[in-house]
């Protein structure tokens, strides 16, 4: 069985598309746009060039199908990984987030899941070990430490509307 071939397309303004024929000649594509979202598209059997379904994926979403497709794989929000179960992530704080202007102890977010914020990148700065007192902004990413379980947790936490 021959490697499959994933085709990158270019899409200016957009972003690039990928194309996969897989091995029952089915044709796949994904559109990861500019700003990190990510459309999926499956073509039909009959008709390789006329698209049966489109599904539009968050950037987080994206994320995660990856990790569930290939768990090995480093997705791009995911950091580091260790042997001993510890995983560093990027999280945003969506603007409409309820913590957009809040202060980062009122997360509760080490007390409740074990994760810990060890950075906060905000424009171009980043800002180390952010304090309890550290006030969130929308567009704010966080660097966060802990398992997969804590960190699954802290997201959810942060992505409270």
């Amino acid at each position: 069985m021959s490697a499959p071939r994933l085709r990158a397309t270019p899409l200016p303004g957009i972003g690039v598309q990928y194309d996969l024929e897989t091995r029952e000649h089915r044709h796949l594509s994904v559109v990861a746009h500019r700003d990190g979202t990510r459309t999926v598209n499956v073509y039909r059997a009959d008709d390789p060039d006329s698209c049966a379904h489109s599904l539009r994926l968050s950037s987080s979403e994206a994320g995660s199908l990856i990790d569930a497709l290939k768990p090995s794989h480093h997705s791009p929000s995911l950091l580091y990984t260790t042997d001993l179960g510890l995983v560093a992530e990027r999280i945003e704080v969506a603007a409409t987030s309820h913590w957009n202007g809040r202060v980062l102890g009122d997360t509760r977010m080490r007390t409740d899941t074990g994760a810990s914020v060890v950075a906060v990148l905000r424009r171009a700065e980043a800002i180390p070990s952010p304090a309890p007192d550290f006030r969130l902004a929308g567009g704010d990413t966080l660097i966060v430490v802990g398992t997969r379980e804590g960190v699954d947790g802290a997201a959810a936490i942060l992505g409270r509307e």
